[in-house]
């Protein structure tokens, strides 16, 4: 005979154990699966080489020599330097003297230059004299506004610098040395700027610019040259 299964006899409990266990089973397979209670994962990605940047990268292509302009790519910026014979903002042009090469501006057989600015030429020159105690030669250089002339004296005049420093009007003077010579710069009563130096005891030597060259004085003085005691 089959033995009758009552309600609550063991058959029913073990069907409801299984039963849990399964279900259990289930959940935590569900829970593994899922990745609940995992740290997350970082997304690492391998970093790529930065590309190496061309030669021309950043930069405007020099354009061959012989390129005519019309084939010049749109937007290249034209060259920022400024030609060789301008300077100044905005624009403007301003001509930078130089010195003719070479330069020999010969005042008397005694006494010369090696400097004159450019542009000027031969206006003027001769005998000084004749005054009592004085003897010499002078000469001058001019182009429209610009000019240089300068006079070498001889005689009792400049036997001392300070009886040839009395000599000339020098307003605003002020003491300098040209070559190891005591002299004397200032602003010309007549206008333009002035520099007087005793050469060697008995020579004098005086030149005389316009203001536009008044930078250009010292080197002109400081180019002189003379035979003895130079």
């Amino acid at each position: 005979m089959i033995p009758e299964v009552r309600p609550g006899g063991q058959g029913w409990r073990a069907a409801l154990a299984a039963f849990a266990f399964a279900a259990t089973a289930l959940i935590i397979y569900g829970l593994f699966t899922s990745g609940y209670g995992r740290p997350p994962r970082a997304d690492m990605e391998t970093p790529q080489p930065a590309p190496v940047p061309s030669p021309a990268d950043g930069r405007t292509p020099a354009t061959p020599p012989g390129t005519p302009a019309s084939a010049t790519p749109p937007g290249t910026p034209a060259d920022p330097t400024p030609a060789a014979d301008q300077v100044g903002g905005a624009g403007a042009a301003v001509p930078v003297r130089r010195a003719a090469a070479p330069a020999l501006a010969v005042v008397s057989d005694d006494f010369w230059l090696t400097y004159l600015p450019t542009g000027l030429a031969r206006g003027g020159g001769g005998t000084i004299g004749p005054h009592p105690g004085v003897e010499g030669r002078w000469a001058r250089w001019s182009a429209a506004h610009d000019h240089v002339e300068v006079r070498v004296e001889h005689g009792a005049v400049a036997t001392g610098w300070a009886r040839y420093r009395e000599r000339f009007a020098v307003r605003d003077a002020r003491p300098i040395t040209v070559r190891g010579r005591p002299a004397v710069v200032g602003e010309h009563p007549g206008g333009g700027r002035v520099l007087v130096w005793l050469e060697r005891a008995g020579t004098g030597v005086w030149i005389k610019v316009s203001d536009s060259l008044a930078g250009e004085l010292l080197t002109i003085a400081t180019s002189a040259r003379a035979p003895v005691g130079d």
